[in-house]
């Protein structure tokens, strides 16, 4: 396990809305690099970069063109090795997203693949044997090439899959995962990882983790196998080196993948999703950090508590305050209800994940698809710095911007919020540094929940000596806590609460830490 982990917060970047420095209305490396005394003044002291591959961009890079080399609107490979090094020499880490599962249809890979004469290529994505045999049970494209078959799909049409083979093959044309061919495209991944660690980069998250083989089972035991052994790599030739898995399934991607960090993702009414966005269920909006939502604690703890028990030994299960996929959390809750959800979502076990503008409560805008966002464009608007000119993200006429600003009355910024000792961003600094400060906080703590009651608050729990609890909702609340419990001190709050004898009682709206 990478030991810088243990007190790592992320900080994630989608490249094209961070920052500008040439004026065309993209973001770019130079941006980041601006931005990095910014960046640890937060409190975070990691970064993953969303995919800034060379790509045509049909889905926002995630269809990567060629794995060696950055896309050009971003800079070049230099600028980003000098990402690194600068980055290195203020304690950030950086993780770039890796894409293993395909690539676009672009790529030098399938350019070759898909010719009729066998090359080495032919196998580095799956293909039918025949134009007219459909790829059953798998999203396909056929008629587009000169081979004389159709080929699967990861995901879009611009997206074909790197073949690493099938659990059990059903069909002619699928081939076993320990086939050279296979084998090979396993090996071709593991090369594009060194490249780039060789050149500074200190791991990756991976997108689609589990995509890899087909037809695997429940358990994934054969796309697990191929991250077993990648995970061997890493730590034989590059043991500080980390990697984070797009899974939701620590289960699986930490206990058998062997990735330190999987992501807890916001599927529409699951656990995570109950505590910030219960309105994607299609109902009533019950979020539990929503101060008026009668949300239930026990919705995220059911399914949270068995994961992190059965791997909290081998890896972290990181918590996240949205990504480039989810809406904002300001969709649904205010500045005060955000202050509660960051104190529990920073003080939680794991490592934590900050999506950039989220600090500042970055609104969700409702926009017309670019690069295959769809619903997730509103989550990919320009950084907000100022209230100025393009909210001081780029020197560029409003509609050269690659994605509108918010320009709504009210816009955050952080210029405003910087100013202001009682802002969101202030809190979320006083928060990292708490973290930070605090051993028992960061990832490897212990953790146990003292009081949490279904349709019940407050929520009470610990992270090692200390002691912690959080009221989202408009009424005064009381909890049993240990007799122990009424020595502790005040260390952190936002709103009041005090301990009594063996009763906690917090103010509406208030979270409170006692050492």
């Amino acid at each position: 396990m990478p030991k810088w982990l243990k007190d790592a917060v992320f900080y994630e970047i989608y490249p094209q809305s961070f920052y500008d420095t040439n004026g065309d209305g993209i973001g770019d490396f130079n941006g980041i690099i601006e931005k990095l005394d910014y960046i640890k003044s937060l409190g975070c002291n990691a970064l993953w970069i969303n995919p800034c591959f060379d790509s045509p961009f049909h889905d926002a890079g995630y269809d990567v063109r060629d794995y060696k080399k950055v896309a050009p609107r971003y800079g070049t490979n230099s600028d980003l090795y000098r990402l690194f090094g600068e980055a290195h020499r203020k304690g950030i880490h950086v993780l770039l997203d890796l894409v293993p599962g395909h690539t676009s249809e672009e790529h030098a890979w399938f350019l070759e693949s898909q010719k009729a004469e066998k090359n080495e290529y032919s196998n580095r994505y799956i293909w039918t044997n025949a134009a007219f045999q459909p790829a059953k049970g798998f999203l396909y494209i056929g008629g587009e090439t000169e081979r004389d078959g159709v080929y699967v799909l990861n995901f879009f049409k611009s997206q074909p899959a790197l073949n690493y083979g099938f659990l059990n093959p059903e069909e002619d044309w699928q081939l076993p995962a320990d086939h050279p061919d296979c084998v090979a495209t396993r090996e071709a991944m593991k090369d594009v990882m060194r490249f780039w660690l060789d050149h500074g980069c200190d791991g990756f998250r991976v997108d689609m983790a589990d995509s890899l083989v087909k037809n695997d089972d429940q358990k994934k035991s054969g796309t697990s196998a191929i991250w077993r052994n990648v995970r061997e790599m890493l730590d034989a030739e590059y043991p500080e080196a980390a990697m984070v898995s797009e899974w939701n399934g620590p289960e699986m991607a930490i206990n058998q993948g062997g990735f330190h960090m999987d992501f807890y993702l916001n599927w529409s009414g699951n656990g995570y999703s109950s505590l910030l966005r219960d309105y994607e269920s299609g109902e009533e909006d019950h979020s539990f950090f929503k101060k008026d939502g009668s949300g239930d604690i026990m919705r995220f703890l059911d399914e949270y508590l068995p994961r992190y028990e059965a791997t909290r030994k081998n890896g972290y299960y990181c918590l996240i305050t949205c990504n480039h996929d989810t809406k904002r959390p300001k969709y649904n809750l205010d500045d005060s209800e955000l202050k509660i959800a960051y104190a529990f979502l920073f003080t939680m076990p794991g490592v934590p994940f900050l999506y950039y503008g989220d600090e500042i409560g970055m609104r969700y805008l409702e926009l017309k698809t670019k690069e295959g966002g769809y619903g997730r464009t509103g989550s990919r608007t320009p950084m907000q710095w100022t209230n100025e000119k393009n909210a001081g993200f780029s020197t560029c006429p409003a509609d050269a911007l690659y994605l509108p600003v918010d320009t709504a009355e009210g816009a955050p910024s952080v210029a405003a919020q910087e100013a202001d000792g009682n802002s969101l961003l202030s809190t979320v600094k006083d928060l990292l540094r708490l973290r930070h400060e605090e051993e028992d906080l960061q990832a490897d703590g212990d953790f146990e929940v003292v009081y949490a009651e279904s349709g019940k608050l407050p929520l009470v729990y610990r992270r090692g000596s200390l002691l912690l609890a959080l009221n989202p909702s408009t009424e005064r609340v009381s909890a049993p806590v240990g007799e122990a419990d009424a020595e502790k001190k005040v260390l952190y709050a936002i709103g009041d609460g005090e301990v009594k004898g063996q009763e906690i009682t917090l103010a509406p709206q208030s979270f409170v830490v006692w050492k």
